[in-house]
């Protein structure tokens, strides 16, 4: 029987399709050319996979980790070798800090021509084409240039290790070795992903139903590594419970919703609006009934109010991607769908357990509706009582995310956002491919005009494809405030350096390719009153709604960050 094969493209394509990929992100070029008609040939799996050209690297690789944040799975991003790879890395470094597995894959120069050292455009021309391939392995967690001797199983344990690292990996594809055909027979098996040790996680049952043994309630600190497995459902199941109240850290705002009787709204040491929540999760640590577990949860300056968390994560119980500890106790190779499970089954079991429940927190400012200038105390109010049910809400760092943490979501609401890496006009592309992964659910962006302006080109291609989704068109809120209002509230805020030029921002989706974008801009309460009816009225239609802020105006949580940072 003749064996049947597959070129190392379509073997690529496959496994990414078997992973629940349906788009590619990215740019051509002349060493990725082959490589792309292998990976978006024709037979790859019941659809074949969609390509979604990007106008620079760094926002196709925006656009991948917003995709892979709310598919929760893998997403791939193809570019060139040197001079598209490179202008990549900025995305792979933050999806490498806030776990998100973005799979790149670079098209380059012929085995031959890297083994002879030709000095080809592209490279640096001194010979050595593997520094790319190194500096991608600074923010990646693996990095390899496939050989057409071992193509399939290159593959396959480098997209395996995305998977159970939740880390971005990087895959070079010599232009030779896209349309090798190898062995197909693989295909027929999935991955094999996630599997904890059978007797690591046994040890762990056994040292958690310890631990919780005689405490009367717990408090569980959810944190983003959650999302990026899915496992917002396993949060739900543990917060069911008697005696579970349930807190969370800023990257996972509105995880279990905001209405639920458990929850304890969002925790971040000193930075916490809600003191009760802060008492509830400091409290819980402190060695009394209460026990306190931490769940994907991510330490860092941000997270934790500058590090002012009250508990010392080596003392209490912490569910991590790939390992769990209990006072101390390690277990590894017990990952974070096997802990959490344990700890549901822990907990339903238990009996007697005191009912603890959180109060419910609702915003105390109400909108004012005049003609004065807009000012930030108005605008949030408003945006709470517009925003729907299921709203995802795509916030970027600095004014647009810590005026979301201020608000109390409706139910069923997201918060995406990149508060560890917070590199600027991350969202907009970000929100491209939420929308391309979540087609039938509103997407609301908030991002500043100094943030907008790195990545705006994708705009247009943000809009058009918004205008396809199933449900609600995205709606875009370009907050104007002058230029980088949080710089200016951590240091000198006449300098030059902190303003932008303005641009004439509702005639940029006209321009840049989305002229049926409606259009709109808000400078009162009364205005954005306004605005937003009529937006709520024609929700099939994408909008972009320009709102004129003061300049040095800012969310009462920014203003404490600034304080903190000064």
């Amino acid at each position: 029987m003749t064996e049947q094969t597959i070129s190392v493209g379509g073997y690529l394509a496959t496994r990414l399709q078997q992973l629940g990929i349906g788009h590619l992100f990215g740019l051509p070029g002349d060493f990725n050319l082959g490589l792309l008609d292998e990976l978006l040939g024709a037979g790859r799996g019941p659809v074949p996979l969609r390509w979604i050209g990007s106008s620079n690297e760094l926002n196709a690789g925006y656009a991948a980790d917003g995709y892979a944040r709310i598919r929760r799975g893998p997403a791939a991003v193809v570019t060139t070798y040197g001079v598209g790879e490179l202008s990549l890395v900025n995305a792979l470094a933050g999806s490498f800090a806030e776990d998100v597995p973005v799979v790149s894959i670079v098209g380059m120069p012929s085995t031959a021509a890297q083994s002879a050292g030709l000095l080809l455009h592209h490279s640096l021309a001194d010979g050595d084409h593997g520094h790319f391939v190194r500096i991608a392995a600074e923010v990646c967690a693996e990095a390899v240039v496939v050989r057409a001797e071992h193509a399939a199983r290159t593959i396959d344990r480098v997209l395996r290790r995305a998977v159970d690292s939740s880390k971005p990996v990087y895959l070079g594809v010599p232009a030779d070795v896209a349309r090798v055909p190898v062995n197909a027979a693989a295909l027929a098996r999935p991955l094999r992903l996630l599997r904890s040790d059978v007797e690591a996680a046994a040890e762990f049952r056994a040292a958690l139903t310890e631990h919780l043994s005689g405490s009367t309630g717990l408090t569980v600190l959810a944190g983003p590594r959650l999302h990026r497995r899915h496992l917002e459902d396993r949060v739900r199941a543990v917060a069911a419970h008697g005696g579970v109240r349930v807190a969370t850290q800023s990257a996972s705002k509105a995880m279990l919703d905001e209405s639920h009787p458990a929850t304890l709204g969002v925790y971040a040491g000193e930075f916490t609006v809600a003191p009760a929540t802060r008492a509830a999760v400091d409290g819980a640590a402190a060695g009394g009934t209460e026990r306190l577990v931490l769940a994907g949860v991510v330490l860092t300056d941000f997270l934790t109010g500058r590090f002012t968390h009250g508990f010392d994560p080596d003392a209490v119980v912490d569910l991590q991607l790939d390992h769990a500890r209990v006072a101390g106790a390690e277990f590894h190779g017990v990952h974070l769908e096997e802990s959490l499970g344990i700890l549901e089954e822990i907990v339903a079991a238990r009996t007697g357990a005191v009912t603890a429940r959180a109060e419910v927190r609702a915003s105390s400012a109400r909108p004012i509706t005049g003609d004065a200038p807009l000012a930030h105390a108005e605008f949030w109010p408003i945006l709470q009582d517009w925003l729907a049910p299921g709203t995802l809400l795509v916030a970027e760092a600095g004014t647009s995310f810590y005026g979301a943490l201020e608000l109390t979501l409706p139910d069923g609401c997201d918060l995406l956002g990149q508060p560890v890496w917070s590199s600027i006009g991350y969202t907009l592309p970000a929100a491209l491919g939420a929308v391309l992964a979540a087609p039938d659910r509103e997407t609301v962006l908030l991002i500043g005009d100094g943030s907008a302006q790195l990545t705006v080109n994708e705009l247009g291609r943000l809009l058009e494809q918004g205008s396809r989704t199933t449900g609600p068109a995205p709606t875009i809120f370009l907050l104007n405030n002058e230029g980088y209002t949080v710089e200016r509230a951590i240091a000198s805020p006449e300098a030059v350096y902190q303003d932008v030029l303005a641009w004439n921002w509702t005639q940029l989706p006209a321009a840049l390719g989305a002229p049926a974008t409606a259009v709109f801009r808000a400078a009162t309460s009364a205005d954005l009153t306004k605005v937003l009816a009529e937006r709520r009225a024609d929700p099939q239609r994408p909008a972009l709604i320009e709102v004129v802020l003061p300049r040095d105006d800012a969310p009462e949580l920014l203003k404490v960050l600034a304080r903190s940072i000064r």
